[in-house]
């Protein structure tokens, strides 16, 4: 993913108005962010962490969604997996929900999807970050192929929330 501005993920928002985007929490790290190994920018609101936002680069251009943390989706005990990503984690994976774009969200119509507690799907695939000790499992996919499949898993979710 190509490095972003703070005004181009302002921008890229499609299920929240101007204002919202403009007063929402971007992360100051971003020169620092590995965009190399991000197949999607990722971050919780510091100021309110059932909050949490996605930008990836889709048909050329951001898009981005406002997400909110279900209160009781965060699971600590169990194995889960995340749905974009596929990966394997014991606890850190939160059911995000994402009000839908346009006249449909307004009326309060949603879509959710179970996702890494910490957004790092990107890092998750790549071996980059660990999910923990005895959650992995074995796939004979390539890494191009794990890429993809999280890419079209969160081209499918983005497009879930824009119909």
């Amino acid at each position: 993913m190509k490095p972003l501005t703070e005004h181009e993920i302002r921008t890229a928002f499609v299920n929240c108005t101007k204002g919202e985007a403009k007063r929402l929490s971007v992360p100051r790290d971003l020169s620092e962010q590995p965009w190399d190994d991000l197949d999607f920018l990722g971050w919780r609101d510091p100021q309110a962490p059932d909050r949490a936002y996605l930008v990836a680069e889709l048909d050329g251009r951001p898009q981005g969604l406002a997400l909110r943390r279900s209160a009781s989706a965060v699971w600590q005990a169990r194995r889960s997996i995340c749905s974009l990503c596929v990966t394997t984690h014991t606890g850190g994976v939160s059911l995000l929900v994402a009000p839908k774009a346009g006249p449909a969200g307004r009326q309060g119509n949603s879509v959710g999807a179970y996702i890494c507690d910490d957004l790092a799907c990107s890092l998750y695939v790549r071996g980059k970050r660990e999910t923990g000790a005895g959650t992995g499992f074995h796939e004979s996919l390539t890494l191009e192929e794990k890429i993809q499949r999280t890419t079209a898993n969160l081209a499918a979710f983005i497009a879930k929330v824009t119909a």
